[in-house]
């Protein structure tokens, strides 16, 4: 799935769209790509000319990659953080980078969805952890 297509589940859009590209294998772990371009805003001043992707960037990369396991579930709904556990950085991200995010759910209490994930760029982890996210409706606008 392409990000014209991530679109059509997940309500983020440009600045804060983190997914280019991503699937979903038979075992249900999802498989997703950012590349950082070095453009984005959140790079601007973090830090100047030694550009590092931020820690909670990070987190909501694996975020919107693995709320998209539930993508069925995501019609009419937005993803929102329920907490993070036991989140590691192993590695800076910086521009030029791909990070490819693999996470799986490991509970699921109604509408609440708690998962692994795994962030590497060139193989190496930059980024794991346990996070949690709560589906709610969407306002009408």
């Amino acid at each position: 799935m392409v990000k014209e297509e991530i679109m059509e589940f997940l309500p983020h859009r440009e600045p804060m769209l983190l997914v280019d590209e991503m699937e979903v294998d038979e075992n249900r772990v999802v498989h997703a790509r950012y590349t950082v371009t070095g453009r984005e805003y959140f790079l601007q001043g973090h830090f100047p000319g030694y550009p590092v992707v931020p820690g909670v960037i990070l987190c909501e990369i694996m975020g919107q990659c693995c709320s998209l396991l539930v993508k069925e579930q995501l019609v009419g709904r937005t993803p929102l953080y329920a907490g993070l556990d036991k989140v590691r950085f192993k590695r800076q991200v910086r521009p030029g980078d791909t990070i490819e995010v693999s996470g799986y759910i490991t509970k699921q209490k109604s509408l609440v969805f708690f998962v692994h994930a795994e962030a590497r760029v060139a193989g190496e982890i930059c980024a794991q952890g346990t996070l949690s996210f709560v589906l709610i409706q969407r306002p009408s606008e």
